[in-house]
């Protein structure tokens, strides 16, 4: 089963929600199906911020790669917060790249490699 399907991935996601690190975040995290080349799965993750409302995925790297990244799409228009919110938001993004470093851990292993 290639290690980027939205089953296998579901599964990732619903252990690292077991493992507590999800705890204080604030938001929602779900595995998107998508279709790649020949319908190839090509692995997914949506971040949606409760505190900023900017679309942001967590995606591989490149086929064959464990490296996972996260991405920011751009805004239309600025976003402005006081620092209490800022330091919110920085809690946030440090649960995001936990969670990053997780499927890279899960993806390293699932391909035999080692940690990335």
């Amino acid at each position: 089963m290639p290690f980027r399907n939205a089953a296998t991935l579901q599964g990732w996601l619903e252990e690292f929600l077991a493992s507590g690190d999800h705890v204080g975040f604030a938001g929602t995290v779900r595995v998107i199906p998508q279709d790649g080349a020949d319908g190839a799965d090509t692995g997914l993750v949506g971040v949606q911020f409760e505190r900023l409302s900017t679309t942001t995925a967590i995606r591989p790297e490149e086929p064959g790669s464990a490296r996972w990244l996260v991405s920011f799409e751009p805004r239309d228009t600025p976003v402005s917060m006081p620092p209490e919110q800022v330091s919110a938001l920085a809690e946030d993004l440090t649960y995001v790249a936990r969670l990053c470093r997780f499927l890279e851990r899960k993806s390293a292993e699932y391909l035999g490699l080692d940690q990335p």
